[in-house]
């Protein structure tokens, strides 16, 4: 039976994990990851959890410590934030090359210097050539669901890789919300045994990671992205049949709200897209023909699914909330470079780049800047696409 009870974001991953039953979970505490690992070892003491907790002296040697049990065929679980996804980012690398499946949870907070605890995605988006699949939660409800359905996707034979899951830090991390707790036989269930091609068990000679002649390591990079391609359908499947067992789906790669009738889209990522769908809302009650398009996974990036949605709209405004320095949002960036393959007609398209370093940007501060971009439009005083690093100021 089902069981309903209030958790933090982070402690909401716990229960995730623990229902996942990984054989090894390894991680070095930082902020504001470390209540995730702390409940996990907390788990595993009172005998809750039967996995085995390394404690390991750096955040490279937890994720390396994922990996070897990953490649011997263990179920593995790490998490971290910021400067410790940045000290672990040479295994990130590895980890994907080597196709092993893991799950990895961020607790995104803005990247030094100088020191800052708040969120933003910066941490998270700066992995997003590194071969892993990557999704965004939006609550604790669904930074539960997509753990689980994290372990199913990488672990499924078209995939066979990591998968990195993020939530923002304290915004997500340190509330407490509601969420329901799925009866650990279903989820046994649902989730099997753990899969993978290939395990190094010393039962025979296999080599991980030697020399490889440059046509061969093309032909392996080749492979990753295939599997990223077949990760979409494996997506929208995981997340279908989640939902007919648990009660809960969340449109697949993509979420969206009133983007059937839409002449204008506002796309975001994570929690703060909460405030952007309260601030839509209230522009539909004013007469705005103006939807949400909520990104999930960010790698493999959807934008079939957005192509699906947003074709024939008049205007899209993108929210990031992370830059990429001398350019623009990632996620802007991607979305201008993937529409161009199907179109060259391009709708009105804006970049707003805010939130950054953990400013926090309310419903009222969604509602102005999606505002004006669709009276500009109307009006004729839009003339071409634009990018604006909005400061929000108390």
């Amino acid at each position: 039976m089902a069981l309903k009870i209030a958790l933090t974001g982070n402690h909401a991953i716990s229960y995730a994990v623990k229902l996942a039953k990984p054989e090894i979970i390894a991680a070095y505490p930082i902020t504001p990851q470390t209540t995730i690992v702390e409940k996990l070892a907390e788990m595993i003491e009172s005998g809750e959890l039967k996995s085995r907790m390394i404690r390991v002296e750096s955040e490279h040697s937890a994720l390396a410590a994922c990996f070897g049990a990953a490649v011997a065929g263990a179920r593995a679980f790490t998490a971290t934030s910021s400067q410790g996804l940045l000290y672990m980012h040479e295994f990130v690398h590895w980890v994907s090359r080597a196709r092993a499946p893991m799950v990895m949870a961020i607790v995104s907070r803005t990247i030094n210097t100088p020191w800052n605890i708040w969120p933003d995605h910066s941490d998270f988006v700066d992995q997003r050539d590194a071969g892993w699949v990557m999704a965004y939660a939006m609550d604790n409800q669904e930074a539960f669901d997509l753990t689980l359905q994290a372990f199913k996707i990488s672990e499924d034979p078209r995939v066979i890789l990591p998968v990195m899951l993020g939530i923002e830090g304290f915004i997500l991390g340190h509330t407490t919300m509601p969420v329901e707790i799925p009866d650990e036989d279903l989820v046994d269930q649902w989730l099997g045994e753990r899969r993978q091609p290939y395990v190094i068990d010393g039962s025979e000679p296999l080599g991980l990671g030697g020399l490889t002649f440059p046509e061969d390591t093309e032909d392996m990079f080749y492979a990753i992205q295939e599997a990223q391609e077949n990760a979409k359908k494996v997506v929208r499947e995981v997340d279908e049949e989640y939902g007919r067992i648990f009660g809960r789906s969340y449109g697949g790669l993509i979420s969206c709200y009133w983007c059937s009738d839409a002449k204008y889209i506002a796309m975001a990522m994570g929690a703060w897209s909460g405030d952007l769908i309260e601030a839509v809302e209230k522009l539909r009650s004013e007469g705005y023909p103006v939807g949400v398009l909520r990104v999930r996974f960010y790698r493999p990036f959807p934008i079939e699914d957005i192509w699906s949605v947003v074709r024939g709209v008049k205007g899209i405004i993108v929210f990031d909330r992370a830059i990429s320095f001398g350019a623009w949002g990632p996620m802007y960036t991607d979305l201008a470079a993937g529409l161009s393959l199907y179109t060259s007609n391009l709708p009105y398209m804006a970049n707003i780049v805010a939130g950054i370093a953990g400013v926090n940007v309310t419903s009222d501060d969604f509602y102005g800047m999606v505002k004006s971009f669709i009276d500009s439009i109307e009006e004729g005083r839009l003339t071409r696409n634009y990018f604006a690093w909005v400061k929000v100021r108390r």
